[in-house]
């Protein structure tokens, strides 16, 4: 048994206790169950002629067997590679052909997907079939064939493969950042503890667990710690209310970038589902609007927020409980294995309250990425910073505010201004659903603010009424000249929307005019 084999440990030590919960099937699974399963998984991987660091991907929803791959696939020394479903087969075949695997594992959903990669990319070999209807698919047949007793394990180092996560770069093709033992055991540190991760923390999984929030807030460090994992298949917020609400679930933990939060408030359920026993409902991945944290809070649920990327573990801060109303929209300080500084264009370190970009190292931090040495060169400091392409400043306590993305910072008349504090704005006007502002090019003062808003169901808003918000609490340079009306806007699988679509579909036009300057 390796030393951070942690489904044989919690087989050994709490075989009965239940790992995962699939909502979807009722599917129950035991940590003995859990452990067998990607024991066989692993021997069956092992007579494909996989071996230490070939990698397997896997095309699915949520769902108890990706955690049987990450398992198999630790125990033998194997890479998982968790493909995102949202993808198109081109973009799917890049990253199979780039991560060159093997292996590829695929939801019954997906299996015109799987079939056309399997002719297009050359490195794929075997194709394994999961079908939840099926209890003779080819997945239960490979798991079913394999004797568990015959797995030759593999010696592994911390710093060993665990994974590859496919980044969603926006231009160019993706890259694939190389996830360590170490990375995970350490985000099991780092975000376990101040969240107050045991044993007996149940959570619900509603993220993407081809995304690193699905896959470690905190699924992983559960698992890590003998708790249970609630999946949902994929997000609905009333499904999630309803769960949530449950006691038969018992869930303690959530978390969601802020959209599934931003749904499930707008929700009708919302109001009247027993939010009782969420001891934690922790929020990341993207500027969290203060109408959001407010409402939840207004709940009695103190949205837990920090702020992380795939590069990271992904944990890189966190604002405890504690400090929540007092540092509202705040991401906290550097967790516990984490060094965390903002810098300015010369690289300098900046002083309290001054903006700049946040440059994070430890043992947390990614080696690089996949067959990308220029583009690993390039993130890095020459002494080991990883320089996170995010806005920040820190306060004179020492905690930190993500302000915005560098990249979808723009200037206006000189001035840089923050989409999402823009923004932030725009969402204390109470029939604003959905508000995202980006920057357009404009000849007189080099770019300017576009606002695309999404109006609540049955409420009508004025482009007046919106200038007069901004006016009275935005400076001039910092309310946009044009304003758009739409029914939805566009969203990764996480949830967080895509600005690059709308700088697409939205550039300078005819809306209202603020001629704000």
């Amino acid at each position: 048994m390796q030393h951070y084999d942690w489904s044989a440990h919690h087989a050994m030590r709490r075989p009965d206790e239940v790992a995962i919960v699939n909502s979807d099937s009722g599917q129950k699974l035991s940590y003995a169950q859990l452990d067998e399963r990607a024991r066989r998984l692993a021997v069956h991987l092992q007579g494909l002629g996989q071996g230490r660091g070939e990698r397997i991907a896997m095309l699915s929803p949520n769902c108890p067997e990706l955690f049987e791959l990450e398992f198999a696939c630790g125990k033998i020394g194997t890479v998982l590679l968790p493909l995102n479903w949202r993808l198109t087969v081109p973009e799917l075949e890049f990253i199979l052909n780039d991560s060159g695997a093997k292996v590829l594992i695929y939801d019954a959903g997906f299996a015109e997907t799987a079939q056309a990669l399997a002719e297009r990319c050359e490195s794929v070999a075997h194709t394994i079939r999961i079908d939840i209807e099926d209890a003779h698919s080819e997945y239960e047949q490979a798991l079913a064939g394999a004797d568990p007793a015959k797995l030759q394990g593999e010696k592994l180092q911390l710093e060993d493969l665990a994974g590859i996560m496919y980044t969603s770069g926006t231009t160019g093709h993706p890259k694939g950042a190389m996830i360590t033992h170490q990375m995970n055991l350490i985000n099991c540190v780092n975000l376990g503890t101040p969240v107050g991760i045991s044993p007996e923390t149940v959570q619900l999984v509603a993220l993407p667990l081809f995304h690193t929030g699905g896959l470690n807030c905190y699924a992983n460090p559960i698992l890590h710690a003998g708790g249970r994992i609630v999946l949902m298949r994929e997000f609905d917020p009333g499904r999630a209310l309803a769960i949530i609400g449950d006691p038969d679930y018992g869930i303690t933990h959530f978390f969601g970038v802020p959209a599934p939060y931003q749904f499930m408030m707008q929700h009708p359920d919302f109001a009247a589902t027993d939010l009782s026993r969420l001891k934690v409902a922790g929020v990341g991945g993207a500027p969290c609007a203060e109408a959001i944290l407010k409402t939840w809070q207004d709940r009695g649920v103190a949205l837990v927020q920090g702020w992380g990327m795939t590069e990271t573990s992904p944990g890189g801060t966190c604002l405890d409980a504690v400090d929540a109303l007092r540092k509202i929209g705040s991401a906290g300080q550097a967790l516990l294995h984490t060094e965390i500084k903002i810098v300015g264009d010369d690289g300098a370190e900046l002083g309290a309250d001054e903006v700049g970009e946040l440059l994070i190292r430890g043992p947390n931090i990614t080696p690089g990425y996949w067959n990308r040495p220029e583009a690993t060169a390039e993130a890095f400091t020459e002494d080991g910073w990883l320089k996170t392409g995010d806005a920040a400043r820190r306060d004179g306590e020492g905690f930190f505010y993500i302000v915005d993305r560098w990249k979808d910072m723009y200037i206006s008349g000189g001035e840089n201004v923050y989409p999402a504090e823009v923004e932030n704005v725009l969402y204390q006007l109470p029939q604003v659903a959905e508000a995202a502002i980006i920057g357009v090019d404009d000849e007189r003062w080099g770019e300017v603010g576009a606002a695309i808003l999404v109006v609540k169901p049955g409420e009508s808003l004025e482009e007046s009424a919106i200038l007069d918000h901004c006016l009275a609490n935005l400076a001039k340079f910092k309310i946009p000249k044009y304003i758009y009306f739409t029914d939805v806007l566009p969203r990764n699988a996480t949830g967080k929307v895509l600005k690059r679509t709308l700088r697409e579909q939205f550039g300078p036009g005819v809306g209202a005019d603020a001629d704000a300057q």
